[in-house]
């Protein structure tokens, strides 16, 4: 085939919108290609989802945490659309430049597949199999523009009938139509302009559409499908802890309109990861594997997890450390799982004040994620533990299902590990955990921080008598006092609400004479080592915003 159309083709070629939309079906053929193949040859390994991997590894930190503040939990679909939308309009260019000079449309499609293949080889987990799938997705591409671009070839109009007598002649008395009027003649017929037959190009891309439709929709379905966690998860029956979590004082929770409740549903729990596609693991099947520097190493099955006999039950809170000052990033659950302290001290890790070769344990997602968590930390005491429970049932898939780690005191960047399969024991002079190298610090303590939840901001209320409330947090420590300033007054002692445990929230509340006009709010939390939050606003990174929570509202 040639590369170039003569002259006379070119006047009659289709539009370029014609050209364009070829480039986005074969674009589209591919992406469900690769998303059929993905599941059946390298589960995880599916274009998208690997492309989009590594732009979150590439992207600055001030435009993550830009992200993470403009979108919220919506970060991932607003990506995954962005992407998309970055994709057609490539896909739009190899069409058109395909139709000029084919070994420019192949050229595009093979850049496509190698971006694919290189962002497969680049995850933490990332193996040779794993470019399958855009290889594959690139080999669908190129077929598919090659019979688009064919079907909407343009060709030269066929010579018009001969007139004479005979059955393939005019009537006597009757003129020969000219060849011109023959060729458009036939062009009519074939429903456009000469040699490009519309009906055909339509009914072959609307067949592209709906194959690649079907495929991809199978291919999702086979990915998420491939493990059933909700059979999985439905089969598990949780044990009865040997230490429960001591009974709910009455008064933890004010019951107030508008104040977050004492626990966070498992539905409404933040969710703040890099997991473009929720890792689906068989628990059945699942492993955790210990090792490292001072440790004998150790392999653990779920049942051996689920079986043991020293499971606790906790009620702790947990916060992110890209939450913004009076975010929504934090949430508190009652979780039950193995302490975390017993099980290492069972592989010979020891704390490095006992003399012990780790600092740093570096836990690893089924995805390849590593947070890395101060030994010390984990083994002063406090409750931290591998969770296989929240509020009651096994964790959800989004929470890290079938294992994950609960640190109480620190930010989840560097002790929450969702997926958990390894953990490996080295020092953080040897090894820097994900977040580290952008920009965030190694280790992550929750700073003392507070939160107006009624009245919300912007928001108008009446004269009188207005409750003000919201929650309070000094993880590890407990909150001793909380404060409300109304515009520049003298802060006020709110009252708390009583207090399960120093790893979880406190609810408080403040009654205000509120009379008319804009007024603006307040709140301050002091800790109970006496430390009261500082007003000094800073942002996320590295270690976890701090500044007072503001509200502005009307009073009518």
């Amino acid at each position: 085939m040639t590369d170039h159309l003569d002259d006379r083709s070119s006047q009659t070629s289709p539009p370029r919108l014609v050209d364009a939309l070829c480039g986005v079906l074969a674009a589209c053929a591919a992406l469900a290609a690769a998303e059929l193949a993905a599941p059946l040859i390298a589960p995880g390994a599916a274009p998208l989802l690997v492309v989009g991997g590594a732009v979150i590894d590439l992207t600055p930190p001030p435009l993550k945490d830009f992200a993470v503040e403009a979108f919220g939990t919506a970060d991932k679909p607003v990506l995954l659309g962005g992407m998309a939308v970055v994709l057609a309009a490539f896909a739009a260019l190899i069409g058109v430049a395909g139709r000029r000079r084919r070994r420019l449309g192949a050229v595009g499609i093979a850049l496509f597949a190698l971006i694919g293949a290189v962002a497969a080889l680049s995850r933490p987990d990332g193996t040779a199999v794993d470019v399958l799938p855009s290889v594959a997705g690139g080999l669908v591409a190129a077929a598919v523009l090659w019979l688009l671009l064919e079907a909407s070839r343009p060709r030269r109009a066929g010579p018009a009938p001969e007139g004479g007598s005979g059955g393939g002649g005019a009537p006597d008395g009757a003129s020969a139509p000219a060849a011109g009027d023959a060729g458009a003649g036939a062009a009519s017929r074939a429903g456009g302009a000469p040699g490009f037959d519309r009906r055909r190009f339509v009914l072959l891309a609307g067949a592209t559409a709906t194959l690649s439709a079907g495929a991809g929709f199978a291919g999702h379905r086979l990915s998420v499908t491939r493990v059933d966690t909700t059979a999985v998860r439905a089969a598990i029956r949780l044990p009865r802890p040997a230490s429960p979590a001591p009974p709910l004082p009455d008064g933890v929770d004010l019951e107030i309109a508008g104040l977050a409740p004492f626990f966070t549903a498992n539905e409404g729990f933040y969710r703040i990861d890099t997991a473009l596609s929720v890792p689906r693991i068989d628990a059945t099947a699942w492993r955790l594997r210990v090792h490292g520097r001072g440790v004998t190493e150790r392999e653990y099955a779920y049942d051996d997890l689920l079986n043991r006999s020293d499971l606790i039950e906790r009620d702790i809170t947990l916060a992110c450390v890209s939450n913004p000052v009076g975010g929504e990033y934090i949430g508190n659950a009652r979780w039950i799982g193995v302490p975390l302290a017993a099980l290492l001290r069972e592989a010979g890790v020891r704390a490095p004040a006992e003399g012990g070769a780790a600092d740093q344990i570096v836990s690893r997602s089924s995805d390849g994620m590593t947070i890395g968590t101060p030994v010390a930390d984990v083994l002063d005491g406090r409750d931290a533990m591998l969770a296989l429970g929240m509020n009651g049932v096994p964790l959800p898939v989004e929470h890290g299902f079938p294992v994950r780690m609960v640190v109480p005191g620190l930010y989840g960047y560097v002790s929450a590990c969702k997926w958990l399969v390894e953990m490996e024991l080295t020092t953080f002079g040897a090894f820097d955990a994900y977040w580290v190298p952008r920009g965030w610090s190694a280790k992550g303590p929750i700073k003392t921080q507070s939160r107006i939840d009624t009245p919300r901001a912007g928001g108008g209320v009446g004269r009188g008598r207005v409750t003000v409330a919201g929650v309070a947090w000094a993880q590890h420590v407990g909150v001793d006092r909380v404060e409300v300033r109304v515009d520049d007054e003298p802060w006020q002692q709110a009252r708390l609400s009583e207090e399960d445990t120093a790893d979880t929230w406190r609810q408080w509340l403040m009654e205000w004479e509120a009379a008319p006009g804009e007024h603006t709010l307040q709140v301050r939390a002091t800790d109970r080592s006496g430390r009261t939050q500082t007003a000094a606003e800073a942002p996320p990174a590295p270690d976890g915003a701090t500044g007072l929570h503001t509200v502005t509202v009307t009073v009518t």
